[in-house]
């Protein structure tokens, strides 16, 4: 796990102020869950077959003995909360965004931490229209270029559906029966209960040995065969750019049809990926509801950013520094702080020092460009210094007229 140090929440707040701007472009309102949820959310969700139910949870002991967990995904969640609270009733399509911690038990690597944070999209609808597959798609991409990220990429394939699917997992089984020695000790034990993901093992023997393996193209039934064929055809006429992977199927139990994950050029890892869910939401209890979304890792997108150079305009208010000479002008100081935020100007102080030299020291280290200097003399006179911190220039001014000064002053 990792802390977010000061020096980064500038660059931290400017991703989510560009996320929250384009979730409104795009109609997507905000949902927050929880960091808790019970257990069975996600292993009835995710799939109990999956590295994050196998392996990744963290289990969260409570007096009355239930079995919760720190949420390790998001859409598990969004599909509880949106049977439980009937969000079918706001209308469909249903958008839903959110970004926040998630928590998996895995082996930290570049741009990923076992506590981490996402930006997640969804749209939910009645219907599986391929429309909707390419909106989400199409929204990840405007907000990694509104975040400057270049060079983007959509790898994108389908995985069927419950009806064209189990002939492909015969396929599969059938293919790799035959090499089961060379294989690793996770994707031996899936062949039997979920061979898609040997699709998805990033160990070096089972690479290669995908590279030869059927892909579901080949057995897509006419349905699913003419959706992931619209799909395409949107990303053409939007101009995305996309690669067909036919290998890549996703690491989670409840994707269905369409599969997807977004690369920049230069980045050896996606910047996150999603896909279509159609019977998660009846699978958990509820009524049949096509879905379709996608989660983004914030810390990876943010290591891009750091690794591109982007430079996204981000400007910080500069601070007024406050200087207080004696105990009445310490006294008072509170007050006047108060009334500069009344007047919407930022000022700082350090007023545990009392020397005016250890206070100009800190003035100068934050790089503010007025100091007020405030005495015993000032305090009396109802008045204060105004001093230009890079000519040195200064001259009083009276309480009353404070902040319209030091406004013209910063214009």
């Amino acid at each position: 796990m990792h802390d977010i140090l000061p020096q980064d929440q500038p660059l931290w707040e400017k991703v989510r102020k560009i996320m929250r701007e384009i979730a409104d472009f795009y109609n997507f309102v905000r949902l927050d869950t929880p960091i808790l949820e019970r257990a069975e959310v996600f292993e009835r969700a995710v799939g109990e077959a999956t590295d994050i139910v196998e392996k990744q949870m963290f289990f969260v002991q409570t007096k009355s003995k239930e079995r919760l967990v720190l949420r390790p995904e998001r859409t598990g969640a969004l599909t509880r909360a949106y049977i439980e609270h009937g969000l079918s009733q706001l209308g469909s399509p249903f958008r839903v965004y959110a970004d926040g911690p998630m928590f998996r038990y895995e082996q930290p690597q570049a741009g990923r931490f076992r506590q981490f944070h996402q930006i997640d999209f969804d749209i939910i609808s009645n219907e599986d229209d391929p429309i909707y597959d390419a909106q989400v798609i199409l929204v990840f991409c405007r907000l990694l270029e509104a975040l400057k990220i270049k060079n983007l990429t959509v790898a994108i394939n389908t995985i069927g559906c419950k009806n064209c699917r189990p002939a492909y997992r015969k396929e599969l089984q059938n293919y790799y029966k035959n090499l089961k020695d060379s294989l690793c000790g996770d994707c031996l034990r899936r062949l039997e209960i979920n061979p898609l993901r040997l699709l998805d093992c990033k160990q070096g023997k089972c690479l290669e040995l995908k590279k030869d393996a059927p892909i579901i193209i080949d057995h897509l039934c006419a349905p699913c065969h003419n959706h992931f064929k619209a799909v395409l055809e949107y990303l053409e006429e939007l101009s995305l750019p996309y690669n067909l992977d036919h290998h890549l199927v996703r690491g989670l139990d409840y994707y269905t049809k369409t599969v997807f994950e977004v690369f920049s050029q230069g980045a050896d890892f996606s910047l996150g990926g999603g896909g279509r869910y159609d019977y998660l939401i009846e699978l958990l209890g509820g009524r049949s509801s096509p879905a379709v979304g996608w989660a983004a890792g914030l810390e990876r997108v943010i290591e891009v950013i750091k690794s591109q150079n982007i430079n996204l305009g981000i400007k910080s208010k500069p601070k007024i520094f406050l200087i207080h000479i004696g105990d009445l002008a310490k006294k008072k100081s509170l007050l006047l702080i108060e009334e500069l935020r009344k007047a919407d100007i930022a000022v700082t102080e350090s007023l545990a020092k009392e020397s005016l030299k250890a206070q100009l020291r800190v003035a100068d280290k934050i790089g503010s460009p007025l100091a007020l200097i405030f005495g015993q003399k000032e305090a009396f006179e109802e008045s204060i210094i105004i001093r230009d911190l890079k000519t040195g220039l200064q001259e009083v001014v009276s309480l009353k007229k404070l902040a319209g000064v030091i406004k013209k002053k910063l214009r």
